[in-house]
């Protein structure tokens, strides 16, 4: 069984920085690149808004470059993804592939967050092509362009109102008659001229021509009426799930499913088990606030190897 001072379960913005930083440190590290290496920027097209890019960059030569920086400076890749660990003992159990197992002193998880989608006809297809799960990443692609939001919690409101600066007009698409989101953001989305309501409707398929979204198929839960709102960009605001089910509720999570980490540093329940990207943060989920706390993680990670790093949970409790 191979032993590993540090091993990075991810390679999104968060795990490859977590590498960047450990390479260097000549912690060694092992990257496992799980189902979908490079994390959610594989499936965007131009990043317009991570620093250091004025032109913009693929979202996919994004993350090669974080790779090929990492492998510089000694890390370690290996594909497949984590099926199972064992947080009881150290030094912790990785099991890879349902079958090959690592022994290794400390663990930074940045397995991410998939966004959920509708699951109809054309919407997979169609990401990056104007089906997109981020506003605040593709919402300047859509300039006075009619766009579409479905969901009805307050991220999907808040998402809303941010890409009225962008669209020309703006429907929300939700299946029920009633938003799940708060009054105050209900109220600052009715009050937006821009937004239009398809309330209890649900979406059908997405139309597409010439690799691009023109429009959304929904029918009317009332009178089951099917009718193709007309639009350039489908935005898909229904949550985000954290990839955590491998943990076996080893680790305290909140009740999302999202691991808690002190407010201070990267440290989680678990002594020697460190977390970073947005595995850990329901909030912002942005490449370089991933990147910034796979820097902390990967920091956080040297100084316990050395003993100079406290955890103090009780902290994060209270």
């Amino acid at each position: 069984m191979a032993h590993h001072k540090v091993m990075i379960l991810g390679t999104g913005p968060a795990g490859l920085t977590a590498a960047i930083y450990a390479a260097r440190a000549n912690l060694e590290p092992l990257v496992v690149e799980g189902n979908e290496p490079g994390g959610q920027l594989t499936l965007t097209t131009e990043v317009e808004n991570f620093p250091g890019f004025p032109d913009g960059i693929l979202g996919p030569n994004l993350m090669e470059n974080l790779r090929s920086q990492a492998t510089r400076f000694g890390a370690r890749f290996q594909d497949g993804w984590v099926t199972s660990v064992d947080l009881s003992r150290q030094p912790f159990t990785v099991t890879v592939n349902e079958t090959e197992t690592h022994e290794t002193d400390t663990i930074i998880v940045s397995t991410g967050a998939s966004a959920k989608l509708l699951e109809i006809p054309g919407e997979s297809d169609m990401i990056g092509h104007g089906v997109s799960t981020c506003a605040t990443c593709d919402g300047f692609f859509f300039r006075n362009k009619r766009i579409v939001v479905v969901g009805g919690g307050d991220s999907a409101m808040e998402e809303a109102t941010y890409l009225t600066r962008f669209a020309s007009e703006l429907t929300i698409v939700h299946r029920r008659d009633t938003l799940r989101a708060s009054k105050v953001m209900q109220d600052r989305a009715r009050q937006n001229e821009k937004i239009r309501w398809a309330l209890d409707t649900s979406p059908i398929s997405v139309k597409s021509q010439n690799n691009q979204v023109h429009g959304l198929e929904v029918r009317d839960n009332k009178t089951g009426e099917i009718r193709i709102i007309e639009t350039e960009g489908l935005f898909v605001s229904i949550g985000h799930r954290p990839n955590t089910e491998f943990l076996g509720g080893q680790l305290q999570l909140d009740p999302v499913g999202y691991i808690l980490t002190h407010p201070r540093n990267s440290a989680t329940s678990v002594k020697g088990v460190f977390a970073c990207g947005d595995v850990m943060d329901p909030h912002y989920r942005q490449a370089v606030t991933a990147a910034g706390s796979g820097c902390r993680a990967a920091m956080d990670v040297e100084k316990y190897l050395e003993g100079a790093f406290v955890h103090d949970w009780s902290m994060a409790l209270g």
